[in-house]
């Protein structure tokens, strides 16, 4: 699964350009959800399928040498991840080696699946970055400082406070933190 270092505060790199209301479809058809995310094999499958359901047309998000996604941070605009609730969803995310989404609002269950899972870090942006970025563009998410930095041209941008979700999220989900502070055994 996709782990981040718990003392990481950055979150840097490429990103790919979504608009509003991406919801689980496209980011994992729901014809895949019998893939068993918990076994190797199940989660490497998914790694190869995270945002199967664009439209046709749409920039490959999949590096089809690597299985990966080529792009570590996703933008997108309002609601992401609506539809519906399966987790199957973050885990194509995180198994393509998606760290970050950076959008203006979040489904609430989507959101509480990335958390939950521990595989990807949803970071709300007070500003419409899906108009700022474009595909390709490199930005640097600033965690602790709450700015997402573009790296071409220095723009800074503030988000919203991630607090303790940063580090439940890097632990590698809910039940992980939990272990790791002695909430539970």
């Amino acid at each position: 699964m996709n782990k981040q270092n718990m003392n990481s505060n950055i979150i840097r790199g490429q990103v790919y350009v979504l608009a509003d209301n991406i919801d689980t479809d496209q980011i994992l058809a729901g014809e895949y959800i019998k893939v068993n995310p918990s076994t190797p094999e199940g989660y490497a499958q998914l790694a190869t399928l995270a945002m199967c359901g664009l439209p046709e047309g749409s920039l490959p998000f999949i590096d089809e040498e690597k299985g990966k996604a080529k792009y570590p941070i996703v933008v997108a605009g309002q609601n992401f991840g609506c539809g519906s609730s399966r987790e199957h969803a973050v885990a194509a995310l995180g198994a393509s080696g998606v760290k970050a989404v950076l959008a203006q609002s979040y489904a609430r269950i989507f959101f509480r699946n990335c958390v939950s899972t521990g595989e990807l870090l949803p970071v709300a942006a007070q500003q419409r970055l899906c108009e700022q970025l474009v595909t390709g563009d490199s930005i640097e998410i600033d965690i602790e400082n709450q700015t997402v930095t573009v790296l071409k041209n220095g723009t800074t941008y503030p988000t919203d406070p991630v607090g303790e979700l940063a580090n439940i999220v890097a632990a590698g989900g809910l039940f992980s933190y939990a272990r790791a502070t002695g909430r539970i055994i």
